[in-house]
């Protein structure tokens, strides 16, 4: 539970390669613009951040989708990466392509980094002439102040004993 990485590459017009990985294995996804698939992922992260116990978000890509599965238990989130035939399927139709367990914070670090990441390289305006769509500034920033919020409102460690 030490490592998580996400990388969002715009490949071509309207299609963005994401790269999600922990120290056991990776997996690659494809996302289209036909969703808001940026949004949908920052949105759930921030969801789970703020203490939802199940979120989800799906990729299009025409016509396979990839859905992102969250579940919370205490700090703990389990991800599976289903890759479906059509997004309308239930879970349970989809082939698991990618799995971990990671604590809350790495992941929503893994996201703000990987979209911070996306704006320092291509900058809005070339991400947006890219995508086809605005870069998700208003839904990374929510994820941001959301994750801060949390960290905040955890009691600080106790002080250590006098000697």
């Amino acid at each position: 539970m030490a490592h998580l990485r996400l990388d969002w590459v715009l490949s071509g017009p309207g299609w963005a390669d994401c790269t999600v990985a922990d120290d056991k294995a990776e997996a690659e996804v494809t996302a289209s613009y036909i969703t808001t698939a940026p949004e949908d992922l920052l949105a759930a992260v921030t969801r789970l951040t703020a203490g939802a116990t199940e979120c989800r978000a799906q990729f299009e890509a025409e016509p396979t989708a990839f859905r992102w599965v969250f579940h919370r238990e205490g700090t703990d989130v389990w991800i599976r990466l289903l890759r479906l035939a059509h997004g309308s399927a239930h879970d349970n139709r989809g082939t698991e392509i990618w799995s971990t367990q990671q604590h809350i914070d790495l992941v929503a670090r893994a996201v703000i980094r990987c979209f911070d990441e996306v704006a320092r390289q291509y900058g809005e305006s070339a991400y947006r002439g890219k995508w086809g769509e605005h870069f998700p500034r208003t839904e990374l920033e929510a994820l941001r102040t959301t994750w801060r919020e949390s960290r905040v409102d955890r009691p600080a460690s106790p002080p250590a004993p006098p000697r």
